[in-house]
This record gives structure tokens, sequence and C-alpha cells, in this order.
């Protein structure tokens, strides 16, 4: 790709700016600056005007909502939108399970579940991990057993338990991987099911991560009734359907635009704070040099995404490089993390300020909040597949050991 933009891309690029600061929704950036837990509507305010304005969905097919933009558009957008901190836009619905729908589900299932994604009026979880399989997802056991009512629809029984449903407390409908022939090998066997989460026989518990938030949660399922019209694409050929989601969930969870806004943060901490010989931190030729390394990669893993990005615009969906963007993008963003904290020091030390009913910081602004991210950033090498795994991945299928 050329990144020297032609005045088309740069009047696109002025657009996307002034649109964001006329249109971001200030109660939003209230909450962000708080830096206090957001409510369900606050997470979807920034969503709703994107999809009036007809942005939200830049990687969707234009006859599904998608904007049509080129690789260079998408670019801008993802820059633009990190530049300002602007609250990503919630993956669950957008990002991962569209995508199955438009390419597996019915003509039914996409009119009946995609313009509601995209309306931001039905709020998704998934249902993938389960205590005894979460890397090694292919050995869920979560139950599915199709049954005929007395009304003489089919439904499926499900029976079994979630883990780690990330804002599973606030979700309307969830995407689960359940079993549906337990006498086949374990990539095979498997049905992908939407599942309404408000159905008799759901229950939500919480689980308080490391940092003292509740992002997580356990998801039971006793006797739940789901139609067979809920399945996406055929019984017992759902792990074609995960593999698909995990793809984009992968490729998503590299986060290159918010990391370099997040290296140029780190560059303003390390510029004010004192080195223990000093002069500024940044100046210390330690620190100076795992700054420096760190942007090396990013800007190499930069350049990894752009051609994924370039790829999926003329129709190729992303494969195993998305395996290579996980893992460097979750190393990069722990990198970032532990400098942060690294560079303020013992300002990062009351992380915990809220539970301990002590609202009163120690240190600057910039160090509110450090170390809870540095410990909630932790589970980044480990959600949607662990990097170990991508690593067995990339030996299969690209290196081909």
């Amino acid at each position: 790709m050329n990144l020297d933009f032609t005045p088309e891309e740069n009047a696109f690029r002025d657009e996307v700016r002034a649109f964001i600061k006329d249109n971001y929704p200030a109660r939003l950036r209230a909450a962000q600056d708080e830096g206090r837990a957001l409510t369900k509507e606050e997470y979807l305010l920034w969503h709703k005007v994107l999809a009036k304005k007809g942005w939200l969905a830049p990687s969707w097919p234009v006859e599904h909502g998608g904007t049509g933009w080129t690789p260079t558009q998408k670019y801008i957008w993802s820059e633009e939108t990190a530049r300002a901190d602007c609250l990503g836009i919630l993956p669950f619905g957008v990002s991962m399970l569209a995508p199955v729908l438009y390419t597996f589900g019915t003509e039914e299932q996409k009119k009946r579940f995609l313009p509601d994604i995209y309306n931001g009026n039905i709020w998704w979880c998934q249902g993938y991990s389960e205590p005894g399989a979460g890397s090694d997802l292919a050995s869920l056991k979560c139950k599915a057993e199709r049954m005929t009512a007395d009304d003489g629809k089919e439904y499926y029984i499900v029976n079994g338990q979630k883990t780690w449903t990330t804002l599973g407390q606030h979700a309307d409908w969830g995407f689960f991987l359940v079993r549906t022939d337990p006498d086949s090998k374990p990539q095979s066997g498997i049905s992908f099911l939407l599942i309404d989460m408000k159905a008799p026989g759901i229950s939500v518990r919480p689980i308080i991560t490391l940092e003292g938030g509740h992002e997580v949660n356990d998801v039971f399922l006793d006797n739940v009734k789901v139609p067979v019209e809920n399945r996406i694409f055929h019984e017992n050929q759902g792990w074609t359907c995960a593999k698909a989601l995990l793809a984009h969930e992968r490729s998503g969870i590299a986060g290159v635009a918010r990391s370099k806004r997040n290296l140029e943060k780190l560059r303003t901490i390390a510029g004010t704070e004192r080195s223990d010989v000093g002069g500024s931190l940044i100046d210390e030729a330690f620190f100076k040099r795992k700054v420096a390394e760190l942007e090396i990669d990013l800007t190499a893993l930069e350049f990894t995404e752009l051609r994924t990005l370039a790829g999926e615009s003329s129709g190729k969906g992303p494969g195993p490089e998305s395996s290579i963007l996980k893992i460097k993008g979750t190393e990069i963003q722990q990198r970032l993390q532990e400098l942060a904290l690294e560079a303020v020091g013992h300002y990062g030390a009351p992380f915990l300020r809220d539970l301990q009913g002590n609202n009163l910081g120690i240190g600057p602004d910039y160090s509110d909040g450090l170390a809870g991210e540095m410990f909630n950033g932790r589970k980044t090498s480990i959600y949607g597949g662990s990097n170990e795994i991508q690593r067995n991945i990339i030996a299969k299928a690209v290196l081909g050991l």
C-alpha cells in the first residue's frame, strides 16, 4: 500500500476528524474521562451515532450496510478514532457474529438479525469457552439435544456452562457453540446456535477480574429451549462458523491504531517523569531503548495489518495471518501497559481506589488506572485463543509443520 495520501484521502481524513469532533457523545466522553464503568446505554451511544451516519461497519459488504471504503480509508478511520480516544464499537455483533451471518446464514436469518446488529437494538455476547474448554475449544461439553414439541416445531434443549462471557450481564442474545453429536470427533458434532439470553433456564453469574471489575461472567444453561431455526449453517458443522468468527476476532484484537495512540501517551508520560539519574525518563538510555524496540515492532505489525485489510477488501477473508496479528498485537499491548506503569512508578500503586473507598490520587492524572489496565491486560494473550494456540496454528497452516 502507498500511504502517501491523495488529496481525496486527505479530504476524507478531514471529514472524519470534523465528524468525530462534532458528533462524539459528550456524555460518553465525560464517563471515559472519569474512568468509571460504563452503563449499557453509554456503551451504545457512539454505536448509534455511527449507525445513523452509515459508518458503523466499514468491513461489511455494501449490500448489508458496509461503507464500501478503500483499504486506505479504513486505515484512516481506525487512525482517527484512536487519535480521538473514541470508544471502540463492541465487537460481538458487528465484527464477530455479523460476518458469520452474512457468510453462512439463510436469507431469513440475515433479514432478521443483521439490521438489529447494525442499529444496536440487540446486545450480543459470545458463548464459546467452558470451564474445561478454553483454548482447547473443540473439547466443549455444552450439550444440545434435538426434539419435536407437541406443536410440531423442532427445538434444541441446551444444557451446560459457558465462562468468561464478556459483558454477558448486558446481553439480549448470545451466539453459542454446542455439542449436537457426542459420538463424533471433537471438531465434528458441534453446532452454532443463536440463543435469547432472556429464555427460561439461563442464568448469569459475575466473575470479578484481577483489577476489581465486573467484565466477565459464568453463564449456566438449564434445559434451555432453542428453535432449530436459530441454528446457523448445518447441524454438526458449527466448527466451520467458529473458525471463521475467531479469525475475524483475532484480527480485531491486534488493535494497532490504539497501540500507536498509547505509545504517544507513553512518550508523554516518560517525557514528564524524572529518571533516577536525572533528566527525563524518556532520555534514559535503557528506557529509551525499550520504547524504540516497541515502536519498531508496532510498525512491523501495522504493515501486516494493512496487508490483511487490503486482502479483505479484495474479497479474501482473514486467514492464518490473523494469528500473527493476535500474537504480536496482544504482546505489544501488554508491553505498553507494563512500560506505562514502570514510568509512573509508585504513583500507580493505589489502583483499587474505588474499592478501598479512597478517591484521592497520589500522583498526576495520567497515572490513574494504569495499574488496573496492566492487570486487566493480562487476559489479552489468552482470549480469542491463547497465543500458544496461535503459534500452533501458524506452525501448521503457514509453515506446514
